[in-house]
């Protein structure tokens, strides 16, 4: 373990300590703003993860993280964000967590040891040859989420492997490895700081790009918002009246009349009803720049 870079001390917050709290916490930042540029050099395989993840969802294939402790967290929120960013199934990205949904709130002592634990809830949930599993472990050797990818492999599903330790064994398991290398932490072995903040970037890309590259935005609007409380409902709104290029109370008619954005805006753009429209969508596969002739 010591030989991990997760382990490894940082010099620069050898005294963190010791100095006054402004200093103490510009440390932390300093630390912070090197995550990003790790993350940056791993895009060409977050770009690989995401179109290889979206050919299977576009084949009737699901999204599945995996994780312990503070990755296993990350996951989970990552693909409870999904539904009403982008209204999608809520089986279409699901999260799992090592020690089950209790795990979220309380550490289970060992839960992450056991590699077979990680092949039986990826059979509990379903996981299927069609469908894509990312491993997340900062150290990228843990044997819950291994033992979950080595059974994804054996099946045929696409893995990924999301870590924070160069060469690590989760790695080199996975089809696709993304290995961000943010550093030490401030606080040695503290993954959920420098590590975790460089996986909730990774997997903001991996489930942003997918929903993109699915159709469930235009241009950088979340065009499949649905108006179910009063700020969505005027976002639907804004989001209409911008498309479409009607007036704010206009785009409230047009979606009391077409019961969503998309619907609405491709009835005003084609002078379409909203049968008509509706069926136009189906065949875009509900990609609204398609259904618009772009």
């Amino acid at each position: 373990m010591q030989h991990l870079l997760t382990e490894t001390q940082n010099p620069a917050s050898s005294s963190i300590d010791s100095v006054p709290t402004e200093n103490m916490l510009r440390i932390i930042s300093a630390a912070d703003q090197q995550v990003a540029t790790a993350v940056e050099r791993v895009i060409p395989h977050i770009a690989l993860a995401v179109d290889r993840i979206a050919d299977r969802l576009q084949t009737g294939g699901r999204l599945f993280y995996l994780g312990a402790g503070t990755s296993g967290r990350l996951g989970v929120l990552d693909a409870s964000e999904c539904p009403p960013t982008f209204n999608s199934p809520p089986d279409l990205v699901q999260g799992i967590i090592a020690g089950g949904d209790r795990a979220l709130r309380t550490s289970i002592e060992g839960a992450e040891d056991d590699p077979d634990q990680g092949r039986q809830d990826l059979i509990a949930h379903g996981f299927s040859t069609g469908d894509a599993l990312v491993g997340i472990a900062a150290s990228g050797r843990t044997p819950y989420v291994l033992g979950g990818i080595a059974h994804a492999r054996s099946i045929g599903a696409l893995t990924i492997g999301v870590s924070c330790t160069p060469g690590s064994e989760l790695a080199h398991a996975s089809e696709i490895a993304i290995t961000p290398l943010p550093g030490p932490e401030i606080l040695t072995g503290s993954t959920r700081m420098r590590a975790g903040t460089a996986t909730k970037l990774v997997l903001n890309m991996i489930s942003t790009g997918v929903m993109v590259r699915l159709g469930y935005v235009y241009g950088n609007l979340m065009v499949n918002v649905q108006p179910t409380n009063v700020k969505l409902t005027d976002r639907a709104r804004r989001i209409i009246a911008s498309i479409a290029g009607v007036s704010y109370d206009e785009a409230s008619r047009l979606l009391s009349e077409a019961g969503s954005v998309r619907t609405a805006v491709l009835m005003h753009r084609c002078g379409l009803s909203r049968s008509e429209a509706e069926s136009k969508l189906a065949e875009a596969h509900g990609r609204l720049r398609f259904a618009l002739g772009e």
